[in-house]
């Protein structure tokens, strides 16, 4: 079935997965509230990939790959390309799309018009002739990466109101953003790099607010108003720009206040740190998880603060101190160490931690045989995860438990971790990780180490729904299909597993899935002669039931 064919018969409301592959449509989606989601990349393969495994290819002249009029459309986890035409276009309606890539080689890889509403997060554009248009149309886009791109990258027009934020635009033909005629848009926090043109340019009428915006290296000035202009320029920055750098019109009525201002008499504002298309890359990563919406609420509140000090303490606001210490609570195999990895790379991309490992230990990488020994070893770790993280698994085994015996030295540990975590703040963050009950009577171990800790993050068990997707990614990623019906066989397997203290999460899936594996080898193997292809890839509904009754 092709994928218009599905949209088609899709009822109000629909989500249509697509398996991966390449699909030589387009599609004219009118009127209709449909999700097209796509495989997240870490399900397609170990390892993951640059983009999306589902990759929509227009199928030649001038109609867009994906066009959307009115209704409401989400788009996940796909790579939308066109020749000759706009990869993505909605008009009059609401679109939403997230960890995407879209390149249009001769048209607006999105553009969004006539009243339409965009929310776009994680995205790649690329290879593109103009990357993003917004024209007498809203929305916002954030934490993406326009890049490579032969005009502008961005183009907001005719009153258009979009917010940009911490996106980066890189290598631009043109001018990396263009705003005009009369649209006020909300730019904040973005990077313009390379761009052959001006970095931001703002014409005819338009009144954009700009803030705590970085562009280097432009080809002509960084960030220019023209006459007739407005708006408001609120620490930003330029470097190895044309001159002027920052040049704002006799008849411009900006309201400035930027780190280049020194000459116009105004205070310096410091640049932020960080690296905002890492931090988009990082994101996206964390959005392509199975399941765990809610970890993914928590950790994106806590980089959204962290974020928001970071720009004030650029702005010479004042910023509260922050802990980065967590607690990730819950069963074994729902993602605590990917999330604590994605985590720590995240603070290192914000510019709060210097970048360095995650090192995972648990009680026998930390206590000793012998007073000195514990505090020693504890201090030792540390050292080799300074500038990353330290993911303390099954923490609540340090605890010292009544009957332990003078040479339970488990509370050195504890005691020892609670002074590195406030010496090394600035260095390093720490993760414990542990069953619920479990890292309530770890966390009363030490007076002072609840306080040291920002939150904790529940990890809950993963529904059958989330371990079918787990498995059948890992199915796909090993060039492996299932056969007939033995999807609906592993459904209703994981719904029937005891979520008990025996349940392993993912780790089910993957001894299921090797269970698979051995299942299929030994029928094969019984066979009178080789297999073909086709043998060799399918695991049946037959291996299935084989499987799950070992």
């Amino acid at each position: 079935m092709k994928i218009a064919e599905a949209i088609d018969e899709a009822p109000a409301g629909a989500v249509i997965r697509i398996a991966p592959g390449e699909y030589a449509e387009s599609l004219r989606i009118l009127g209709k509230e449909v999700t097209l989601e796509g495989t997240p990349v870490d399900e397609a393969a170990e390892g993951g990939g640059a983009a999306p495994p589902v990759r929509i290819v227009g199928d030649g002249g001038w109609a867009p790959t994906v066009e959307q009029s009115g209704g409401r459309l989400t788009l996940m986890h796909l790579a939308i390309a066109a020749r000759d035409a706009d990869a993505v276009k909605v008009v009059g309606g609401a679109l939403r799309v997230e960890s995407a890539a879209l390149s249009a080689s001769t048209g607006n890889a999105l553009r969004v018009v006539d009243g339409a509403t965009v929310t776009g997060r994680g995205l790649t554009i690329a290879d593109s002739q103009v990357g993003v248009l917004f024209e007498d149309a809203e929305g916002e886009i954030t934490d993406s990466v326009i890049r490579d791109i032969g005009d502008d990258g961005v183009v907001i027009r005719i009153g258009a109101t979009p917010v940009l934020r911490s996106c980066t635009i890189e290598n631009a033909g043109g001018r990396g953003i263009y705003v005009y005629e009369s649209a006020k848009p909300t730019i904040e926090g973005c990077e313009i790099v390379g761009a052959r043109g001006e970095g931001i340019s703002i014409a005819q009428g338009a009144a954009p607010t700009l803030s705590l915006c970085k562009v280097v290296g432009a080809g002509s000035a960084g960030i220019r108003f023209a006459p007739g202009t407005a708006g408001s320029l609120r620490g930003c920055s330029t470097e190895r720009c044309g001159s002027p750098e920052i040049d704002i019109a006799d008849g411009a009525d900006v309201d400035r206040s930027d780190a280049n201002a020194d000459a116009a008499g105004l205070g310096a504002v410091e640049t932020p740190k960080g690296d905002p298309a890492k931090v988009a890359s990082l994101l996206a990563e964390l959005d392509g998880m199975v399941g765990l919406e809610g970890v993914k609420a928590e950790v994106r509140s806590i980089i959204d603060e962290i974020q928001v000090n970071e720009w004030r303490r650029a702005a010479g606001l004042s910023t509260g101190g922050m802990s980065n210490h967590l607690i990730f609570a819950g069963a074994p195999g729902t993602g605590k160490t990917t999330v604590g990895r994605i985590y720590g790379q995240l603070l290192a991309a914000l510019g709060v931690l210097p970048g360095g490992p995650l090192k995972e230990v648990s009680r026998r990488d930390l206590v000793g045989q012998y007073v000195g020994h514990t505090a020693e070893k504890t201090a030792a770790v540390f050292d080799e995860a300074k500038g990353g993280v330290v993911f303390l698994d099954e923490a609540y085994t340090l605890t010292r438990q009544a009957g332990g015996g003078s040479n339970d030295f488990g509370q050195e540990a504890v005691d020892m971790i609670v002074k590195l975590m406030e010496d090394m703040r600035k260095d390093i963050a720490v993760i414990a990780a542990g069953y619920t009950n479990e890292m309530r009577d770890f966390l009363d171990a030490n007076p002072g180490l609840a306080s040291r800790f920002v939150k904790t993050i529940e990890f809950e068990n993963y529904d059958a729904e989330d371990l079918t997707r787990i498995i059948t990614g890992m199915v796909s990623g090993n060039d492996y299909r299932l056969g007939e019906g033995a999807t609906d066989l592993l459904r209703g397997y994981f719904a029937q597993l005891p979520r008990d203290a025996s349940f392993g999460n993912a780790r089910d899936a993957r001894k299921l899935f090797e269970k698979l594996r051995k299942v299929q080898s030994g029928r094969l193997r019984r066979l009178p002669g080789r297999p073909d292809l086709e043998a060799l890839i399918t695991i049946t509904a037959d291996d299935v039931r084989a499987a799950v009754a070992s």
